[in-house]
């Protein structure tokens, strides 16, 4: 049985910058970092391995892997993004400070059940700070919020258009 989420792992340019932004302008301390000199397969690298330590417990995890290729572009937010909860007093906070630090900040954005914020971290990923509205859990409820059927009716509607 899944207990909860341990890390996340995302690739960076370069761990010192990332560790600016994780660190310095969300407050999650640097946790732990593995140097890594050889994959499990046995093939030579150069890797750091950082992690960063949510509230809960979790961490955010970053490879820098300066002989791996790896595209680094700007995210749209329906591509990835990594969305953290906060207290609304953390969300406004927050967001002047992105935007006192000149970082790309967006929001408050409304989205029925959580109010969110976002920012663009040195490696092009989108940082969602958000936090729950009233009726958010009656909302997140599998039980009552229909969240099976609305996929279901997705589903067979996506079907029904590529079938056509």
């Amino acid at each position: 049985m899944i207990r909860k989420l341990h890390h996340n792992a995302y690739r960076c340019r370069d761990s010192e910058q990332t560790r600016g932004f994780y660190e310095d302008f969300l407050g999650l301390p640097l946790a732990g970092t593995l140097e890594i000199k050889e994959t499990k397969s046995g093939r030579a690298t150069n890797t750091l391995h950082t992690f960063y330590r949510l509230g809960d417990g979790s961490f955010l995890a970053f490879f820098e892997a300066p002989d791996r290729p790896f595209d680094f572009k700007p995210q749209h937010d329906f591509d990835l993004h990594i969305a953290l909860e906060v207290s609304r007093t953390a969300l406004e906070a927050m967001f002047a400070k992105g935007r006192a630090a000149g970082i790309e900040t967006r929001g408050v954005s409304d989205h029925g059940f959580i109010d969110s914020i976002y920012f663009r971290d040195p490696n092009g990923y989108v940082i969602e700070l958000c936090t729950p509205r009233e009726g958010h859990d009656q909302a997140m409820d599998p039980a009552s919020n229909g969240a099976r059927q609305l996929l279901q009716r997705w589903t067979e509607g996506r079907s029904a258009v590529t079938a056509a």
